[in-house]
């Protein structure tokens, strides 16, 4: 099968490339919003992963968001439905849902995004869902989760970092669960999803089978390392009050990111699960071991 993926250079779309080249003909699409532009699309499916992603820093300029998220996957999903490929993955994220979560996220769950980036990535999904699908054709709009791995330069890198050089948790007054995803378990997905004729079109969370509490995170990373983690009960109401100021001073740890790190976040993965129907190959501890000793061989 011939596959064309946008993003291919991003975290994501490296691990995909190696994940499937053994299989697949894969080819690189490069791919920016120009208004009015036209693709034409050759290979058997597409992989779009190209998008602008969530700053922490609060330095992008909205528009942004939906000309990278919104208007260049409505006109690469234009392209894909007047041509002969026969597959559409689009990465959207669990954030076009909801930016917080009472409960387990399901695809059920009602969508009421918050931040530019949810909302863009929300409307390229409901562009998606508005058009009728030709018979031969299949759409997977994926939410995933955290995704982790090696390669991974996220909060989980910044948590290593933190750990690795013996300083104390601070966070450890704040109680949560949350779902990651390892990268090897998405694209274990994604390769389901282009083999599989029979998995129906449709919206499917993306998320490893356990959750983790944050503390439960950090302890873990001492492990990984061969130290005792040092946990902190600051109250929340000081953390909160720092992470604010974080917002305008932009240090490291502010309000978007404090909210990453300590958020109530899980994901129910129950629907694509059974519609693959085979169970994912990495468990979510050992996942993100491998993540933690690919920053290891970093130092």
């Amino acid at each position: 099968m011939e596959v064309a993926i946008t993003g291919a250079s991003g975290f994501v779309g490296g691990n995909l490339k190696h994940y499937l080249q053994d299989t697949h003909t894969l080819q690189s699409l490069k791919v920016r919003y120009i208004p009015n532009q036209k693709f034409d699309l050759k290979e058997n499916a597409i992989i779009h992963l190209a998008g602008k992603v969530h700053d922490l820093k609060k330095l992008c300029n909205s528009k942004e968001y939906y000309e990278a998220n919104f208007e260049l996957t409505k006109q690469l999903f234009d392209a894909f439905l007047s041509s002969e490929t026969s597959v559409f993955i689009f990465m959207s994220t669990v954030k076009a849902v909801a930016d917080e979560v009472d409960g387990i996220l399901t695809e059920a769950t009602v969508p009421n995004p918050k931040t530019h980036y949810g909302i863009a990535k929300q409307q390229a999904e409901h562009y998606i869902l508005s058009k009728e699908l030709p018979i031969g054709k299949r759409v997977y709009i994926l939410r995933p989760c955290m995704i982790h791995g090696p390669g991974n330069k996220g909060n989980l890198n910044l948590l290593y970092k933190i750990v690795s050089k013996g300083l104390p948790w601070p966070l450890g007054d704040f109680e949560n669960e949350r779902s990651f995803l390892s990268i090897e378990n998405l694209c274990f997905v994604i390769k389901e999803l282009l083999n599989n004729e029979t998995i129906p079109s449709g919206i499917y969370n993306v998320a490893d089978d356990q959750s983790l509490s944050t503390n439960e995170l950090i302890v873990l990373l001492g492990e990984s390392q061969g130290k005792k983690s040092k946990i902190l009960n600051i109250p929340t109401p000081i953390i909160k009050k720092i992470s604010k100021i974080g917002d305008y001073l932009h240090l490291p740890l502010n309000t978007e990111r404090l909210q990453k790190l300590t958020e109530n976040y899980v994901v129910s993965n129950t629907k694509i699960i059974n519609a693959i129907g085979k169970q994912l190959p990495i468990k979510a501890q050992d996942g993100l071991q491998q993540t933690f000793e690919s920053f290891k061989n970093k130092k």
